[in-house]
């Protein structure tokens, strides 16, 4: 008989990908002697390679080598030389679709993941708006291994790490070993779109009223782009306490060691929020467009560490990637800085 050997698919961008982590994590170590392979884009690598014994990762390059119909057809032929028993659609998006029609008329068992976007619709609809909490991704993502045959019970995930966090001595001699008397705070305050960005002269009161109150911490900034470079540049020549851990850490894998080491990470609802729950580090997430009714809150996190106003208009977006419909985006522009360093004291103070 032919061992069971599952292919899931999940492209799309790092916070996904990310929230894929627990369930496949869960799905390996409750089934053993499956084989589990995860096929997504090239970051993805360290967050699955070396995860569980029975977990292989491959890369799929869809803006060249798999680019098209074409391309995806050259990818097929690929993966069914691998002689996969089910296919796990995580993505549910046209080039995955195009992938489960083929495998479909291979007569392979294929699920895909249900996106709920009527619900989504009703969750951001200006005059109707439902506000009611959709499933999560990772109930998401469980749901269609359990179709598959493989129920799996996520909460089981804890971190990628040891309970003792990653290795510190992989990282660059800026980071140090962590003192005993040091409060380490993460900050990402930046994301892809501007309905989910906590004002830059907010956030920097949130850095100077944290060193205030703890003199001895290290606030280590992290994400890269053309507003990290500008405000991380500026807020570390200004406040000594302040690292721009992305400029030095090397790749993702040395930036989940420096999360597994913090007291909280401060995010907004970005990848940084995902992978930081990935390490089992608690954080407080910053919410203005978007909404963690949508599903996307992060893993094992407590609503409580959840920043959000409670407006009318809220959530007006799934991904914070539509302008405010008020003009002011006053979701975000209205959160007092000191409610959010006193839920970062209340964490660490705890």
């Amino acid at each position: 008989m032919r061992k069971e050997h599952i292919l899931v698919i999940r492209f799309s961008a790092l916070g996904d990908v990310a929230m894929a982590v627990p369930v496949v994590w869960t799905l390996a170590h409750q089934y053993p002697d499956v084989r589990i392979t995860v096929l997504s884009r090239g970051f993805a690598r360290v967050l699955f390679e070396d995860l569980a014994p029975n977990i292989s990762f491959m890369e799929a390059d869809l803006k060249r080598e798999y680019h098209g119909v074409k391309g995806l057809n050259a990818l097929y032929r690929r993966l069914t030389a691998k002689q996969f028993t089910k296919v796990a659609d995580l993505h549910n998006v046209l080039r995955s679709e195009y992938l489960r029609v083929r495998f479909n008329l291979g007569r392979y068992r294929v699920e895909h993941i249900d996106k709920h976007r009527k619900q989504r619709r009703r969750l951001i609809s200006y005059k109707n708006k439902v506000k009611e909490p959709l499933p999560s991704s990772f109930e998401n993502y469980a749901e269609v291994f359990a179709r598959l045959g493989y129920p799996v019970d996520v909460h089981q995930f804890r971190s990628i790490f040891p309970e003792e966090g990653g290795d510190l001595s992989l990282l660059p001699a800026i980071f140090g070993p962590k003192k005993s008397e040091e409060q380490w705070i993460g900050i990402a305050p930046f994301a892809a779109h501007k309905g989910k960005i906590y004002p830059p002269q907010l956030m920097e009161q949130v850095i100077t009223q944290l060193i205030q109150k703890y003199p001895k911490a290290r606030i280590f900034l992290f994400g890269k782009g053309d507003q990290e470079d500008q405000y991380f540049q500026q807020w570390c020549s200004q406040y000594p306490s302040c690292v721009n851990a992305s400029e030095h850490c090397e790749n993702m894998y040395q930036e989940l060691i420096v999360m597994s080491h913090l007291d909280v990470m401060v995010s907004m609802d970005s990848a940084n929020m995902h992978l930081a729950s990935l390490t089992g580090t608690p954080v407080v997430s910053i919410w203005g467009a978007t909404h963690p009714m949508a599903g996307f809150f992060g893993f094992n996190q407590s609503k409580d560490n959840a920043i959000q106003l409670n407006l009318e208009c809220r959530p007006c977006s799934i991904f914070g990637n539509k302008p405010c419909q008020r003009g002011d985006y006053a979701c975000l522009q209205n959160i007092p800085p000191e409610r959010i360093v006193e839920r970062i004291t209340s964490i660490i103070n705890n």
